[in-house]
Formats: structure tokens, sequence, C-alpha cells
């Protein structure tokens, strides 16, 4: 998943074509509304709201073992999660149940059902192909252990990395913890360049194990990994390459199912 800086903002790729396409189907609505003169506009609006709940909604049960454990997570939009096509479909009911069989309702879906087509062609160009881990970047635990991240090559492992001044990393922190506790594959969370006090304060305050955190001593490992927002969560295989990249915020149900995904790769 890359990300497009806006001042000091980062925006996510993903995100920021799903709101080009909405935009670009809310104004395809208004025209389509000028020219046959029909409520297309209205629907529009309705069907994109009705789409992006049902999308949500989708989403959720798909990863019902997920939000099992948090309900109230699934509220957490920003964190991402949306199902396209039951969402689309949802879209093209409701305007073909506004508009009827109007030549209206077939403009509109014909632009819905395009501008979905769209977005499942342009968002996997977004993502990132894989790509090796930097070589001879090395890591400490909060007992000053060193970890080395060439040793870890053999068996898939996720970099979580977080700052205690980043809110969305606190946000997300007490949940990629839980995670990594009971994970089948090793979860680190790399600290990104702060000292050792201030982390084991911070660790201490919220009450989260530091068994998984590590630390960056010499400042340079986490610089090297060119993270451009935080948090950033990276999920490795084996053979040391970066398969996938979160940028922000995660939820866990996207979590556990890149992890799944590794733990395929092991099979």
């Amino acid at each position: 998943m890359s990300s497009i800086p806006l001042g000091p903002l980062m925006l996510v790729t993903e995100r920021l074509i799903a709101l080009v396409l909405i935009g670009a189907f809310l104004f395809l609505g208004g025209r389509i509304a000028q020219r046959t003169s029909t409520r297309a506009d209205t629907v529009a609006w309705r069907a994109v709201l009705i789409g992006l709940v049902t999308a949500r909604v989708g989403f959720v049960l798909a990863n019902l073992d997920a939000y099992r454990t948090e309900p109230l997570s699934a509220m957490a939009v920003w964190q991402g999660g949306f199902a396209l096509w039951p969402g689309v479909l949802a879209a093209l009911v409701t305007i073909f149940v506004m508009l009827r069989r109007r030549r209206s309702a077939f403009l509109l879906g014909g632009a819905a059902l395009g501008l979905a087509l769209a977005a499942s062609f342009l968002t996997p160009m977004t993502r990132p192909a894989p790509h090796p881990l930097p070589p001879d970047l090395v890591l400490s635990t909060l007992d000053g252990d060193t970890v080395a991240l060439d040793d870890l090559r053999g068996r898939p492992f996720v970099l979580n990395i977080w700052a205690t001044w980043c809110g969305p990393c606190r946000r997300e922190m007490p949940m990629v913890v839980d995670v990594a506790r009971d994970a089948t594959i090793p979860v680190y969370l790399a600290n990104a360049g702060e000292d050792l006090p201030r982390i084991r304060e911070y660790l201490e305050n919220e009450g989260l194990s530091g068994k998984r955190v590590l630390v960056d001593p010499q400042g340079q490992a986490i610089p090297a990994l060119d993270t451009r927002a935080l948090p950033t969560t990276l999920f490795i295989d084996g053979s040391g390459m970066i398969v996938s990249t979160h940028v922000g915020e995660i939820s866990r149900a996207e979590l556990a199912a890149q992890i799944k995904a590794l733990e395929r790769t092991l099979q």
C-alpha cells in the first residue's frame, strides 16, 4: 500500500483512487440528471452512501472472527476495509429501484459498474512490488539484546514501525501487541528512533508488554526502511522479501489476513 504526501499528512493511494472515482460518479450523476431531467444526482448520492455502508458490512462479515474480539472496531472506517463488489451491487440495486427502468438508470448504473471495474484494475497497480529487506539492519530488544534482521531470514515475520508521539500508533498498539502474543509467526514492534526511557515509560503507563518491542539505538535501521509515515507495517516472507506494506493504522482484520497470507508461504 503506497501513499502520497499532503503537507504534514500522508494519503494512502488506494483511498485517493476511491475518493476520485466516487467524485467522478457523483459528477456523472449530476450530468445525467441534467440531460435526462431526472433525479439521477440525488440517486447517485444515495447509491454511494448505501454502497459504502454495504461494502463495510460485507468486509466485517467476511472477517467476523477478528471483529468478535473488538466489536466496536467495526466502526473504525478510517482503518480501511471495504468489500468492493457487495457495495457495487447495493449501489446498482439502489439505482434501479429509485430510477426504475428509465434510461437514466442504465446510464448511472453503467457509470457505477465502469468506475468499479476501474477501481479493481487501478488499486493493485498502486501496491508496491515485493522488494528485498535492506541488508545489515540491526535492532535491539528492551534488554539490550541485538536482533539482526538478516538472522530472521528463513521464516516470515511482521515488522510494525511506531512511535510514542504518533496518535494512530498509540491507537493500534494494544491490538498489535495482543495479536503478536498469539501469532504463529513473529510480530515485532520496532520503535522509530526514540530513546529507551521514553519507550519504557510509555509501555508501562499503557500496561503493554515489551516482549516483541525493538529499538533502534543507532538511529540507522528504521530510516533505511524508507517508511514515509507512521505507523507502517511490513510483511516479510522467509526469503527476506517485503511482500506487503500497510501504511497507517491497521485493523485487526487486515493484520490477521496478512499474517495468514504469510503462513501460506510456509506450506
